[in-house]
């Protein structure tokens, strides 16, 4: 089994180095090693944080503000909501967050599909107001901080929506993502709701996998790897819904 989670994290970490989408590998390989939904998703949540921090921190110098709204208040939404999200997990049933996992799973894969092969941004179309962006910023944060999957391309698009170059959003995309899972880790890690010694073996993978998949970026085709994000994506949801 530990050859399990440690195989799982060093794939996640290379994934979401490459391409994103690390947690649909590493929430089955939990429940496979005994976890509920929940206690899986939370022990995710904190085992992959750490190797997003590192990649937020390697993009900083890309990090910028929407039309008028500076990072600074960005940021703030991102812990704010991250802790939000992570308070409203805490409060959720073991039994009813099993039920809506399958559902997270498919919304998480079609938000990435649709982030990977959807129809881009218009350049001439004008930014949005920043109530919209502050909005859309704020819901994401708490989808982040409750479940996490496809929050990167869920903020990426709204960064993008709101003015900023994509190289820019990125960048800025890595940092406001891993500001929301650091606060939620916390407050997980504070509860004491995790199953640690799953969380360290599966971190210890994630970290190696990060800087293999950093190693990576030049020769692995973007492209076939959205595709198996994609198609895992799927196998996840039909499982999860067959073991319902």
């Amino acid at each position: 089994m530990l050859a399990l989670l440690a195989g799982a994290g060093l794939w996640a970490g290379a994934q979401n180095a490459l391409a994103g989408g690390g947690s649909f590998i590493t929430l089955p390989a939990l429940i496979a090693a005994g976890l509920d939904p929940k206690l899986a998703n939370i022990t995710s949540t904190l085992a992959l944080f750490p190797g997003q921090i590192t990649t937020g921190i390697a993009g900083r110098k890309l990090v910028a503000g929407a039309e008028r709204l500076s990072f600074t208040a960005l940021a703030a939404i991102a812990l704010v909501g991250g802790v939000a999200g992570a308070a409203l997990l805490n409060a959720t049933p073991t039994r009813i967050f099993a039920a809506m996992v399958p559902w997270l799973v498919l919304l998480a894969t079609m938000v990435f599909a649709w982030g990977a092969f959807g129809p881009k941004k218009s350049a001439d179309r004008p930014p949005p107001p920043a109530w919209v962006t502050v909005t859309s910023q704020s819901l994401i944060a708490l989808y982040s901080g409750f479940f996490g999957g496809g929050a990167g391309i869920l903020t990426l698009a709204s960064l993008t929506i709101a003015g900023l170059p994509v190289r820019n959003a990125g960048g800025t995309k890595n940092v406001l993502v891993s500001l929301s899972n650091t606060t939620a880790a916390i407050l997980f890690a504070l509860t004491g709701n995790v199953a640690w010694a799953h969380a360290l073996v599966v971190g210890i993978g994630a970290m190696a996998g990060s800087y293999v998949g950093a190693r990576a970026l030049a020769v692995v085709p973007e492209k076939a790897l959205k595709i198996a994000v994609i198609l895992i994506g799927l196998g996840l949801t039909v499982g999860l819904f067959l073991r319902a």
